[in-house]
């Protein structure tokens, strides 16, 4: 493999990573099963794609834009789950990814199912970033993403979110409020989700509505499962993974999802707390 393939899969592996790192906010840390988490990621992506494409926005801006707009329609998303629990929330999530996606495919707007083509090379600080340059600064993303990580274990929103996961009864009836840690799981994740859209769109240079199916939000989960959940280092290692993984296994590109769902089945059944989980095989293995 030459150079370039390699950073283009470590471009990937990293923004996948800050895909896996923001629904480990939603649902490693507050228990939140969500299953469509791919639409906060395409309306960051297809945010950018407008606005550089249609309006010739310079690239700060945009980023801007798809970070908050994401983590807004996050905030309203995250309404739902306020009523619906468990089973109910899933289905939510799942129909909220095909809504999302059917707009981007049915309005002209969005560039229907031809999608959005012509989005100008990302340029930081007057540089057009080469293959080289946009893999740093992927990369350079991972780490702030994975430092708001560490940082949301460390400080007060932790224990909300670990009152929400563990009972939302008995968090309610020592005056936490669920409502409110539900609403900033949703908005952190859905801002984090934006900015992986964000690198998504310049990256490729082009967005389509399959880009973000209900098959990708089964990406992320996986990844996330197979790292393992409430971790920070577990979604980054699921991630590499899963990026990698098919490329070296290139003869079974064709059944990628069979392989994710196979995946999700074993580490449930052998591995629930994920490579790197409490109990993990990997996690015991550093500790020796």
């Amino acid at each position: 493999m030459s150079l370039d393939y390699i950073l283009t899969l470590v471009t990937f592996s990293n923004i996948f990573s800050i895909l896996a790192l923001s629904l480990n906010i939603i649902t490693g840390y507050a228990g939140q099963v969500s299953l469509g988490h791919a639409a906060f990621f395409g309306i960051g992506a297809y945010t950018s794609a407008i606005l550089a494409v249609k309006f010739g926005v310079g690239y700060w801006w945009t980023l801007l834009a798809s970070v908050l707009i994401s983590g807004v329609v996050g905030l309203f998303l995250g309404l739902p789950s306020l009523r619906v629990k468990h089973d109910f929330l899933v289905l939510a999530t799942i129909g909220t990814n095909f809504v999302v996606v059917a707009l981007f495919k049915y309005i002209d707007f969005f560039g229907g199912p031809y999608g959005i083509v012509g989005i100008p090379m990302a340029r930081i600080f007057g540089i057009d970033l080469s293959t080289t340059g946009f893999a740093v600064y992927t990369s350079i993303w991972l780490v702030i993403s994975t430092v708001l990580n560490l940082y949301i274990n460390k400080v007060y929103l932790r224990y909300g979110f670990e009152a929400v996961k563990e009972n939302e009864e008995a968090a309610e009836s020592i005056g936490v409020s669920v409502s409110l840690f539900k609403i900033y799981a949703f908005t952190i994740s859905g801002a984090l989700a934006g900015l992986a859209g964000n690198l998504w769109a310049y990256q490729m240079g082009m967005v389509f509505p399959d880009d973000f199916s209900f098959s990708i939000s089964i990406s992320i989960l996986t990844m996330l499962v197979l790292g393992g959940m409430g971790t920070t280092s577990g979604p980054i290692l699921g991630a590499y993974t899963l990026t990698f993984l098919p490329e070296a296994l290139r003869f079974i590109q064709d059944y990628r999802m069979l392989l994710y769902g196979l995946i999700i089945v074993l580490v449930m059944m052998y591995q629930p707390s994920g490579l790197l989980g409490k109990n993990g095989i990997l996690r015991k293995a550093f500790k020796r």
